[in-house]
């Protein structure tokens, strides 16, 4: 997967590579999808929700140039692959799941890693997380039409968000660093992600 996948389509971090060889990714999908686990796509993992492929994750995880001392906002624990990731190379990882039972087992594979430095809660990803706010990078891993207020607030000075953003159809991969009250944005790819969950009217 690291080989074939990730390096030839261009992902050059030895450190995001090194992450991926180091995490089963087998594991976050249910058996009847674990031998496709290492294929560059979609799998299911219950509740209309995704596990994305592995070239997007680490597309998304090399564009936030993450450091050792970095501590990360997850908008949508899914599966928990990306977050394991996350938290082999950040300092540590605050992670939103709106659904209860996809976190719940997210956790209970992420602590037979032995991988500790995630802090979990249920709730509506969009609102943030206030309480642990400024946070070094941001990463949303459900498509929304518009990055919301709130997280965008939430992200330190120079810090980096990187979200799908767009309809059910049509959805670009948007990096964002702030700068002051101004956002520069990048355009990464065209993708295609399950929506965001959220309590917000729609």
């Amino acid at each position: 997967m690291v080989q074939n996948q990730l390096i030839r389509r261009g992902i050059e971090s030895k450190k995001v590579l090194d992450a991926f060889s180091m995490v089963p990714r087998h594991i976050f999908v249910p058996k009847a999808y674990q031998d496709w686990a290492y294929n560059d796509h979609p799998l299911s993992i219950g509740q209309q929700q995704t596990i994305s492929q592995p070239y997007i994750v680490a597309l998304m995880t090399e564009a936030l140039d993450i450091k050792a001392t970095d501590i990360i906002l997850e908008i949508g624990t899914g599966s928990g692959y990306q977050t394991a990731i996350l938290a082999i190379l950040a300092k540590k990882v605050y992670t939103i799941e709106r659904l209860t039972g996809l976190q719940d087992q997210a956790k209970k594979t992420l602590e037979k890693l032995n991988i500790d430095n995630i802090v979990y809660r249920v709730s509506d990803g969009s609102l943030g997380w206030r309480e642990q706010a400024p946070f070094d990078k941001i990463i949303v891993t459900a498509a929304c039409k518009s990055i919301p207020e709130e997280l965008l607030s939430e992200l330190k000075e120079e810090g980096l968000l990187v979200a799908p953003c767009g309809n059910d159809l049509i959805q670009e991969l948007l990096l964002i660093k702030k700068r002051g009250h101004h956002y520069d944005r990048k355009n990464l790819c065209a993708c295609r992600f399950v929506p965001l969950v959220t309590s917000r009217r729609r």
